[in-house]
């Protein structure tokens, strides 16, 4: 299954994309150097701190996802060019359990873990874009972009 959404209707696709840097995601540690990497990486393409701390949220909660539920997994981090936009994509990918019910797993409340179940709602809701796509044993990809005009 694959669940995809875009606030940009025009939205072509990037022109230029550029790798920043990969992440292993098999502890809490490394969850917290992607974080910082991706703060750095927000300022340098000047979004705002209200606009870093949404990108960045959306990060660490699929972050975790993908270690909690995942069974860890990696990052990739990539700078996009658009026309006049420029951004910052990130993609997790984990091998672990997948998941049976996207719909349900995107809906406000729902959990598997005992958490609020906000998690991947939360994150699509603090995202540009968000693509999800998921195969019960075989694993899931997410991935999320910020875009910010220059």
């Amino acid at each position: 299954m694959d669940f995809s959404t875009s606030r940009d209707p025009f939205a072509r696709g990037p022109t230029e994309t550029r790798p920043l840097a990969s992440f292993s995601l098999r502890s809490d540690e490394e969850i917290v150097r992607l974080r910082q990497a991706l703060r750095e990486q927000a300022v340098a393409h000047g979004f705002s701190l209200v606009e870093q701390t949404k990108f960045v949220t959306a990060a660490s909660e699929l972050a975790r996802n993908t270690l909690r539920y995942g069974g860890g997994g990696d990052a990739q981090m990539s700078a996009l060019v658009d026309g006049a936009r420029k951004g910052i994509r990130l993609s997790f990918v984990d091998h672990g359990p997948g998941i049976a019910d996207l719909d349900n797993a995107l809906r406000d409340g729902f959990t598997t873990g005992g958490g609020l179940g906000l998690g991947l709602g939360g994150a699509k809701r603090l995202c540009d874009e968000f693509r999800i796509e998921s195969t019960p044993g075989q694993g899931t990809t997410v991935t999320i972009t910020k875009w910010k005009l220059f």
